[in-house]
């Protein structure tokens, strides 16, 4: 099969398009003919060798697939030969196949399809768990969304409106629109406007609920200053970079919780868990139009490195998706 391969590191003309040899399924596991993938920050910062992939994936980054299951293991159960499906991977999803544990395997929505499911698993998995397993967040709290035109933030805006919660989110100038039409009754340009200031005129005393940065560095300090008392701060990524002051006084008056939180490093039955979680919770609003998946872009797997430019460039509003199709 063509996947792209990593043996070395740096900018986006290290991505080498290989042929490899084919998955083979144990005996819980099935092989999918990968119809897309999707771009996600991990997987530029493992091109740059700052983010290694797990052992498994061999170097071949891509986290999230969508696609149609070709092969079972001999104790699969959940699915068969011809299912549409997609997941979140540790890596390897830049291939024209991969093998998944069925137990992290999701249906694709049948109002989404193929290809554009690639589009959702990373982002409304991970905004899933960070505002509502990890944040908490429910109907009628504020929850405060950090770049809110990325691939997890149009996902989080999205979620939490359609679980009634009310929602600020920071974008650039060009970017805010799109956050308003997803659903967001706030919208800040960070570079230019003073988010603690607007999140506080919103709020009010009682501040934000929940909190989600993919942002990171000088944020911690703005989330803090717009957390209510009992708040959540999810930390989910550092675009911005790793490191922060916080004012730790204010953090245990607030008695505020700051968590810290990655999917790709998670055991496998974690994995599941949240997988089967949101096939249960989330996915249903897929086909009900209250959840989409937002695509940017759309780049074949051979123009992988303008994808990976284009991404850099921090142009995209959503996902950027990459249609693999095996061909087989």
């Amino acid at each position: 099969m063509r996947a792209v391969v990593l043996r070395t590191h740096g900018g986006p003309e290290v991505l080498a398009i290989e042929e490899v040899p084919d998955p083979s399924p144990g005996p819980t596991e099935v092989i999918v003919d990968v119809a897309a993938t999707a771009l996600n920050r991990a997987d530029l910062l493992q091109r740059r060798g700052l983010y290694p992939g797990p052992p498994m994936s061999h170097e071949i980054p891509g986290m999230e697939y969508a696609g149609t299951i070709v092969s079972l293991g001999e104790r699969v159960t959940q699915w068969s030969v011809g299912d549409p499906v997609m997941g979140i991977v540790g890596g390897g999803a830049y291939a024209e196949q991969i093998v998944v544990d069925e137990r992290q395997v999701m249906a694709v929505p049948e109002k989404i399809g193929l290809p554009d499911a690639a589009a959702i698993p990373e982002a409304f998995l991970t905004a899933f768990d960070a505002l509502v397993v990890q944040g908490g967040l429910t109907s009628g709290r504020w929850a405060f969304i950090h770049a809110g035109a990325s691939g997890v933030g149009t996902a989080a805006i999205q979620i939490a409106k359609a679980i009634g919660a009310r929602v600020i989110a920071t974008a650039s100038e060009h970017k805010l629109e799109a956050c308003r039409r997803l659903g967001a009754d706030v919208v800040v340009d960070y570079r230019n406007d003073d988010p603690v200031a607007r999140a506080k005129a919103a709020t009010g005393p009682g501040g934000v609920h929940t909190v989600l940065d993919v942002v990171g560095a000088d944020t911690l300090a703005a989330n803090l200053k717009v957390a209510g008392t009992g708040a959540r701060i999810v930390q989910v990524g550092t675009m911005a970079g790793g490191s922060g002051e916080i004012n730790l006084g204010a953090l245990m008056m607030k008695r505020v919780a700051l968590i810290g939180t990655v999917l790709r490093s998670r055991p496998a039955e974690e994995k599941a868990a949240l997988a089967q979680r949101v096939a249960l919770e989330l996915l249903p609003l897929f086909d009900s139009g209250e959840l989409r998946p937002v695509i940017d872009t759309t780049f074949a797997m051979d123009d992988i490195a303008v994808a990976h430019e284009h991404m850099e460039a921090n142009a995209n509003v959503g996902k950027v998706l990459i249609t693999v199709g095996a061909g087989r």
